[in-house]
């Protein structure tokens, strides 16, 4: 056995023991290399990685693309770690989807949350229900640039239509900025609510997102979306 597969082996064995909360950031960008760059030492790499972008956490934010400029680092290795993120994006909207029915707005909130995690441009979700509160379904409606994302009211109408929904969640990330609504969302609810209205669909509250948390526009006072809410 090579030094370097030795080392490879104390450091999956440590894993295992003690998971990888007393790891330093280059011990767990090495660990997770070692399962795109075989029998080979991956401590360099990790190394031009993190003077790079500067921490673990940028390194799997970035795209393949920018990841591809540093040497060393390939397709395989770039698509290996941008997985990471969507992996765990993917990972939270599926136990986000455990609890089916949605009867408050909290609960609509943070059964979006997840759906934002490191989206990084403005982007649109509609989440549907049914009579009953429970989730038909979230649709992803636009994505924009970082500053906007284009709503289209006739998408929203449309896919609520044709999943037969009895109300509705707009929401919508702030990626630069914070969770407060603008007068522009304000304006896009208003007219939002204004042509699900006319289809007899509610239209619950429209969901205002940036990192980790988020701001009804109802809740707060932005806009008084309808009478008869189903949440």
């Amino acid at each position: 056995m090579s030094i370097h597969e030795g080392h490879r082996q104390r450091l999956r064995t440590r894993f295992l023991q003690e998971g990888l909360d007393q790891f330093n950031q280059i011990q767990a960008l090495e660990l997770l290399l070692f399962y795109c760059v075989p029998r080979k030492d991956t401590n360099p790499l990790a190394h031009a990685l993190l003077e790079y972008f500067g921490s673990f956490n940028a390194v799997l934010d970035a795209t393949p693309k920018e990841l591809m400029k540093v040497e060393g680092v390939g397709e395989n290795i770039a698509m290996f770690l941008s997985l990471m993120k969507e992996t765990w994006r993917y990972y939270n909207v599926q136990s986000a989807q455990t609890n089916k029915s949605l009867t408050t707005v909290e609960q609509c909130g943070d059964y979006l949350l997840p759906y934002f995690v490191n989206r990084d441009v403005e982007t649109v979700f509609l989440l549907c229900l049914d009579a009953k509160c429970k989730v038909i379904c979230c649709r992803l409606i636009g994505e924009g640039s970082v500053n906007s994302a284009s709503i289209s009211v006739r998408k929203i109408v449309e896919t609520a239509l044709n999943v037969n929904a009895t109300s509705v969640v707009l929401a919508h990330n702030h990626p630069s900025g914070v969770a407060i609504p603008s007068l522009e969302d304000i304006q896009t609810t208003k007219r939002v609510a204004h042509a699900l209205h006319a289809v007899e669909i509610v239209l619950v509250d429209h969901i205002v997102v940036a990192e980790n948390d988020y701001v009804s526009i109802s809740m707060s006072g932005g806009y008084s979306i309808g009478e008869n809410q189903n949440t």
